[in-house]
């Protein structure tokens, strides 16, 4: 497996995935948003994978009006407010190859063993 988590030190669901691959022994690369964030090809293949861009906004985030204003833009637009505001990003994203995740859902990450 190759997995890598995107997220921030802040998210607790990016620690309790963090904690999670730990437990099992799975080496993993952790990717801060804040810091480094995502390459283009990276965001489309996360999109791609879980289902387009609106799967990967956080309805929840501490910005709503932002998040809510992203939702009603057309998919380019999306895809560059999301660059620019990687805090909107649900987290952890977690990729493991072509497949990804979003937010903790431990069951999915047991089907990729």
């Amino acid at each position: 497996m190759n997995i890598q988590i995107f997220g921030t030190k802040k998210s607790a669901d990016t620690r309790k995935a963090e904690r999670f691959f730990k437990e099992r022994g799975i080496k993993f690369q952790f990717i801060d948003l804040t810091e480094k964030g995502f390459s283009k090809g990276e965001l489309r293949s996360v999109a791609q994978s879980v289902g387009g861009l609106d799967a990967l906004i956080d309805n929840e985030t501490k910005n709503r009006d932002l998040a809510a204003l992203i939702s009603c833009l057309v998919p380019e637009q999306k895809e560059e407010k999301l660059f620019e505001h990687p805090e909107i990003i649900k987290q952890p994203v977690v990729r493991n190859g072509k497949q990804a995740s979003v937010g903790y859902v431990p069951d999915v990450w047991k089907s990729w063993q």
